[in-house]
């Protein structure tokens, strides 16, 4: 059962509620044994995070999930879907927080009343990959639209991951900026996450769009290279890929576990946290970089793109 929120406040006390708004302890800290055994109120309970394969295959919740854990005494079940799914799951009340990259959804997510207080949290960015012989000749080019409109157009063979997820929203966002209606024997949707996309591709010498932490993370297993750059590599801005995490709405499902999903977003955006994201790579490379810390804060971070008061008005 969820602790009321004045309960929560009681059994965490001052220090930490300061910590957890990323006031007084650095998220990339780790608690003593002691600390979380003073917190009545919270220790042994389990909160669920619906998020995107990509957060999860990477490793990265794996790398600083257990702070949090320690420091109050719980545990994080991170359940790793397309992020259609992992939004789906918390509008049937199977969630308690959410973890996902593709802002439409994210949108139309809080615009229904299922999700609260969403911050922007880390961002990475796409790219597109394929076979090193690269039979449509996209290497180096500058524009998203123009390398899949020559995959297209030289019918080679393009995966795609066919789930909903964050990725495959990106992608057909491209294809329809591209004016071009993928489908045919070269176009195909395999339903499944970004690392069995990326087998896939190798297995069929094809091309896919991949987020750049995932490609990162299992480069060494697969038989494919960047072809066309995000921006994080000087590449188009169409390809930057941002992540946010958000509270399910306990006024719209009461079991959420309101009060500890709040204590998690606000460790995971208090500046250890975000200094231990930015921190975490694979292979001696950086994976996501963090957003949430900001001297300049966006407004429309909290709220669906295009929001404000007049029209929250009517």
């Amino acid at each position: 059962m969820p602790i009321q929120r004045r309960q929560f406040i009681r059994a965490v006390g001052v220090g930490a509620v300061a910590s957890v708004a990323g006031c007084s302890q650095s998220g990339g800290q780790t608690a003593g044994e002691s600390e979380s055994q003073d917190r009545p109120g919270v220790a042994g309970e389990t909160l669920t995070l619906t998020t995107t394969t990509s957060t999860y295959d990477t490793g990265l919740l794996d790398a600083i999930h257990p702070d949090f854990e320690t420091m109050y005494g719980v545990t994080v079940d991170a359940v790793a879907q397309g992020t259609g799914a992992a939004l789906e799951s918390a509008r049937n009340g199977d969630s308690d927080v959410v973890m996902v990259h593709a802002r439409g959804l994210e949108d139309e997510f809080m615009r229904n009343g299922y999700g609260v207080n969403r911050r922007d949290l880390m961002f990475n960015d796409f790219v597109i990959v394929g076979p090193e012989g690269d039979p449509a000749g996209i290497q180096g080019m500058g524009s998203a639209t123009e390398a899949l409109t020559a995959i297209a157009e030289s019918g080679s063979t393009f995966v795609s991951r066919g789930d909903n997820s964050g990725t495959h929203t990106k992608e057909l966002n491209l294809w329809a900026a591209a004016g071009t209606d993928p489908g045919g024997d070269w176009y195909q949707e395999t339903g499944t996450g970004m690392g069995e996309a990326l087998n896939v591709a190798t297995q069929q010498g094809a091309y896919t769009l991949s987020d750049r932490g995932t490609f990162i993370s299992q480069r060494s297993e697969i038989d494919l290279v960047i072809l066309v750059q995000g921006p994080i590599g000087g590449g188009p801005e169409i390809l930057a890929n941002p992540y946010g995490v958000m509270a399910v709405n306990p006024g719209v499902h009461d079991n959420a576990n309101y009060d500890l999903a709040m204590a998690y977003i606000g460790w995971i955006t208090s500046p250890g946290a975000q200094a231990a994201i930015e921190e975490y790579q694979v292979n001696g490379e950086q994976l996501f970089f963090p957003e949430a810390v900001s001297e300049d804060p966006d407004f429309q971070q909290y709220v669906p793109q295009g929001w404000s008061s007049e029209s929250s008005n009517g």
